[in-house]
């Protein structure tokens, strides 16, 4: 019988009420004939409400004892869910991370998934049930409860269709699908039928906050279909998939944005002293996230290197980078806050020239000054003032004529 594994989270759990509706699509799920695994994500503000009571306790609470606390929220939110599917008459079961097989490794608060045992997910399974998984959390070799930080459930879901190869993931959101860009903001903004894995990543890593990238990851490594999909609304959602097909020819798909960025500068003494290499092999040690990265080598100036950092890891980096000054032999560092990331994304870019200077041109002419720039071939990222942002992103939008992609649902 083929697998079916569905990811709700936010507001589709956020009260009893809204479990009990969205356990509706589980149950028809089940009547067409699919062996269907849920993972739920956090109900509600409950894990902002725990955090609140460590902070009345400590201003320096445990990594372990964190994660023990707040794999509590989605084990909530997971029996809730299989209790209401119980008293609308179907068998169900609900499993922790770690009863469900899911072993990650030793980095608390941000574990990475190594493997996962589906023995007793199939086990249950076989017996007709459905089987409701607290996402975003696993166990690691020392028998510890770890947390997998930002995407956990929807990383968590898409294991999980790996490991039992399932048919399809749908992860159920409070839109309807991905955008050409967040509608909330850009008027004109359409939804996108299909849209290829490395677009999707692109513009999770750029700002759009539906997919986490490393749920995006394990979808394009095992080439698991994932359909994103409202759970409010049911309407036909956005296929993720290898290939899509280039409607209109629209060499620019989307546009993303994400505010809140911050720009560090390093300066050395000398080249000498200047390397690249230990510096953000120590800050990838300690998972923090860098983007555009510029050097800046001239004669008779002293070297530096900048580089984008989101603001919620900026203290972080400042105290990785200060207990490692000495081994990395930098001098200074500055920053600069008050910053945007804006993006635009496509696979058609890679065999279109021309698309940067179109962009960098309409932004000229709209008087957005660019402060840095990052390419690939399926994206272009610029840094521009915070209060520039939806501005830019506006224009870009229009610039490469995506209010003109209408899809028929």
């Amino acid at each position: 019988m083929a697998s079916i594994i569905l990811k709700f989270g936010g507001p589709a759990i956020a009260s009893t009420e809204r479990i009990q509706e969205v356990a509706k699509i589980a149950m028809a799920k089940k009547e067409r004939g699919y062996d269907v695994v849920v993972v739920t994500a956090a109900m509600g503000r409950t894990a902002k409400d725990l955090t609140k009571m460590v902070r009345a306790l400590s201003d320096d609470a445990s990594k372990r004892e964190m994660d023990v606390l707040l794999s509590t929220s989605s084990q909530l939110s997971s029996a809730l869910f299989a209790i209401a599917l119980q008293e609308a008459g179907y068998d169900a079961v609900s499993l922790t991370g770690w009863q469900a097989g899911v072993q990650t490794d030793a980095k608390h608060f941000n574990a990475r998934i190594d493997q996962i045992n589906v023995r007793r997910m199939q086990g249950h399974m076989t017996q007709g049930q459905i089987v409701v998984v607290a996402g975003e959390q696993g166990i690691n070799a020392a028998n510890n409860i770890t947390t997998l930080g930002k995407g956990g459930a929807e990383t968590t879901a898409v294991a999980i269709a790996a490991a039992l190869d399932a048919e399809r993931v749908e992860i159920y959101t409070n839109v309807d699908g991905v955008y050409t860009a967040d509608p909330s903001h850009i008027e004109k903004a359409r939804k996108l039928q299909e849209i290829s894995y490395d677009e999707m990543l692109e513009l999770s890593h750029l700002g759009s906050h539906i997919l986490h990238p490393r749920a995006v990851e394990l979808a394009k490594k095992f080439q698991i279909p994932v359909i994103i999909r409202s759970s409010v609304v049911d309407t036909v959602g956005t296929l993720l998939k290898e290939e899509v097909e280039m409607e209109k020819n629209l060499i620019v798909r989307g546009v993303a944005f994400e505010a809140d960025i911050i720009r560090l500068t390093i300066g050395y003494d000398t080249y000498s002293t200047a390397s690249l290499a230990d510096m953000f092999a120590i800050l990838a040690e300690n998972r923090i996230n860098v983007d555009i990265i510029v050097q800046a080598i001239i004669e008779g100036v002293k070297p530096s290197v900048s580089f984008t950092i989101l603001k919620e890891e900026f203290a972080e980096a400042l105290r990785v980078l200060e207990n490692s000054k000495l081994s990395l032999g930098f001098s200074f560092a500055d920053f600069e806050i008050g910053l945007a990331k804006v993006s635009i994304i496509g696979s058609g870019m890679a065999s279109n020239p021309g698309v940067a200077a179109r962009m960098f041109d309409r932004l000229r002419r709209e008087d957005i000054p660019v402060k840095m720039v990052s390419t690939s071939e399926i994206k272009v990222s610029v840094v521009v003032p915070q209060d520039e942002m939806i501005r830019a992103a506006n224009a870009l939008h229009e610039e490469f004529n995506l209010e003109e992609e209408i899809h028929k649902q």
